[in-house]
């Protein structure tokens, strides 16, 4: 046994030393992993936004606001009280009288039936898609990802389908439809089509987004659900993203941040707009005195999310040493600091709500009048379109002549649930004059100076 022991180590090299040798090869393993991870992995496609297109209704649907109070009166549907609560409204709400309705309500016997409801729902979202289509020249067949969004109109085939079915899109076509979402799912479905881009590659997006009147209109005296009559307008809008790197040169925009927030979890976020029936079992929106509330809340939650993402270290460090001020020295009544944003954001485009919500933003977030303009003027023209106002506000920047390379565009949308979007984006080069912006013809007219009645507006006043 120990001649052959001794053959052994008479065959091993001397000084051989295994260390080396397996730190080298698990070295070498390493490498070639993180290689073949760096090779496989996929980054995250940037989003482009290649153009918008903005429902404008034809003319005859024009109505000023005496022809609503009038068309109201002459209905047999509203007492006395609550066409006087009408009136007050249009006083202090920021529309003017230039703003659409429903061509069902302009007939001489109105019939809200859902045949009217889908003539309106073809003419604003068909509408919006053939004036986009023909802006960029894609190929419907070249679409691969469709969302469409409306909070009250939802019947079978979906809206989706429809527009499907009208455009021919492919089999193979991902496509959502979201409804009753309210205000804010057109930055939602921003968002949602961001996600899908991550996945599809080489894809374009198509997000539509529109409300129906038709549907929309409440009959009867009870004035938290009589709101949604005075405010809300017929309006729609197209938009197309991409992900495709050659877009990269010739379209508007990038997207640069997409932040969701929701609030439901809270009894009074979601119970501040709800559908629901009145006392006659009549259907209509009702909207609390805890609207406000809600909002704050929920724009507040959104803000402080984006600022971290949007805001300079110099804004920021500024916040926090108030903040310490604040806490150091309770009784000094040190007031809060408000972030100055259009350090961070050259154009600010809040959903048009209604005038006291433009308001409250205004002074939260500390925008000048200025900064407000986009957002003013589209409510006194178009009035709200729901889930659509933040690309007209946007077509009336591009249409001022505003928009230049480089400026980010913070659009901000919240509505039922309570929810609140917010999505900015980035230039990717100066907008030019564009002939089928809904603003073109008009806009050297704007802005104009609105008057508004005195006093609080009595939107959440009880009915009884």
């Amino acid at each position: 046994m120990s001649n052959i022991n001794l053959t052994l180590i008479n065959i091993l090299p001397e000084h051989v030393d295994f260390e080396p040798k397996l730190m080298l090869s698990t070295l070498l393993i390493t490498c070639l992993l993180l290689l073949a991870f760096y090779m496989t992995k996929r980054t995250s496609c940037a989003v482009y936004l290649i153009d918008f297109a903005c429902y404008k209704p034809p003319d005859t649907q024009k109505c000023t606001k005496e022809f609503m109070i009038n068309k109201a009166q002459h209905s047999g549907y509203f007492s006395e009280e609550t066409m006087e609560f009408m009136k007050k409204v249009f006083g202090k709400s920021g529309l003017g009288d230039s703003t659409y309705l429903a061509e069902v309500y302009l007939a001489q016997v109105a019939n809200p039936c859902i045949n009217e409801s889908r003539r309106e729902m073809e003419m604003s979202v068909f509408g919006s898609i053939d004036v986009l289509l023909k802006k960029t020249g894609v190929r419907c067949e070249d679409i691969g990802i469709l969302v469409v969004n409306c909070c009250i109109y939802n019947t079978m085939p979906s809206l989706s389908s429809m527009v499907v079915s009208r455009y021919k899109l492919k089999d193979s076509i991902i496509s959502y439809n979201l409804v009753g979402m309210g205000c804010s799912a057109g930055l939602m479905a921003i968002g949602l089509a961001e996600q899908l881009l991550q996945v599809h590659h080489d894809s374009y997006a198509l997000v539509v987004s529109a409300e129906s009147l038709t549907e929309n209109c409440y009959l009867g005296d009870d004035r938290s659900k009589f709101l949604t009559n005075c405010l809300f307008r017929v309006g729609g809008a197209a938009i197309l993203l991409s992900n495709r790197r050659s877009d990269r040169h010739t379209c508007k925009y990038e997207l640069l941040h997409t932040v969701h927030t929701n609030e439901a979890h809270s009894d009074l976020s979601y119970n501040c707009i709800i559908q629901e029936e009145d006392a006659a079992g009549r259907i209509g929106i009702t909207v609390t005195k805890h609207l406000f509330k809600a909002a704050s809340a929920v724009v507040t939650s959104n803000v402080t999310s984006l600022s971290n993402l949007i805001l300079p270290v110099s804004e920021k460090l500024r916040y926090v040493a108030n903040n310490v001020a604040r806490k150091l020295r309770p009784t000094a009544n040190i007031r809060p600091y408000v972030p100055n944003y259009s350090v961070a954001v050259e154009h600010f485009l809040p959903h048009v709500g209604g005038k006291p919500v433009l308001d409250e933003l205004q002074k939260n977030l500390g925008f000048d009048e200025a900064a407000m303009e986009s957002s003013r003027m589209t409510l006194y023209r178009f009035g709200n379109t729901s889930s659509s106002s933040v690309w007209y506000e946007l077509a009336y920047a591009e249409a001022k002549g505003r928009v230049k390379k480089g400026n980010r565009v913070w659009q901000m949308a919240f509505g039922s649930g309570f929810k609140c979007s917010s999505v900015v984006w980035r230039a990717r080069r100066n907008v030019c004059y564009d002939e089928v912006n809904p603003w073109t013809g008009e806009i050297d007219g704007f802005p104009v100076h609105v008057d508004y009645d005195d006093g609080p507006l009595p939107f959440f006043e009880s009915s009884k």
